[in-house]
C-alpha cells in the first residue's frame, strides 16, 4: 500500500490527526531545553563511551519527548512520553524531580544493557 491507508478520506472515520494538541514555540523551546537538561544529566552518570541524544517531535497524538542512550554495547534505551500541557508554565513543563529521576533511570539500564551483554565472559574490568 505505500504508506496510503483505506480510511483516507472516508467520512465519518477519525484518523486522529485532527485532534492533535499543537504547541507553541516557546513550549517547543521549553521542551527543548528541558529534555537537553535531561539528556546532560544522563551523560553526568555515564562514561564518555554512552552517547546519548534528545529530540522533541510531534506525532498524531501531539508532541512527544525522546531522550535516548546508546551504550557501546548491548541494546539502545530510550525514555519517550507525551507532555501535559494544562495548567503549566512554559517555563516548567518538565520539572525537576522527574528530570532526575527520567536520567538515573536511563542511565541505570544502560549500564544494565552492557553489564548484560557483556556478561561474566573474559572481561577484565577496567576499574573496582
Amino acid at each position: 500500500m505505500n504508506g496510503n491507508t483505506p480510511y483516507a478520506g472516508v467520512s465519518g472515520v477519525d484518523t486522529g490527526g485532527d485532534d492533535a494538541p499543537e504547541i507553541t514555540t516557546a513550549q517547543r523551546k521549553a521542551l527543548q531545553a528541558s529534555i537537553g537538561a535531561i539528556a546532560a544529566r544522563t551523560r553526568d552518570f555515564l562514561p564518555d563511551e554512552y552517547v546519548v541524544g534528545s529530540e522533541v517531535s510531534t506525532g498524531s497524538e501531539g508532541p512527544r519527548v525522546t531522550v535516548a542512550v546508546r551504550p557501546p554495547v548491548g541494546n539502545p534505551v530510550s525514555a519517550g512520553f507525551e507532555p501535559n500541557f494544562d495548567g503549566e508554565d512554559d517555563d516548567d513543563l518538565i520539572p525537576d524531580a522527574e528530570r532526575d529521576e527520567v536520567a538515573r533511570g536511563l542511565a541505570a539500564s544502560a549500564a544494565l544493557q552492557v553489564k548484560g551483554a557483556v556478561g561474566d565472559g573474559d572481561v577484565t574490568p577496567t576499574a573496582k
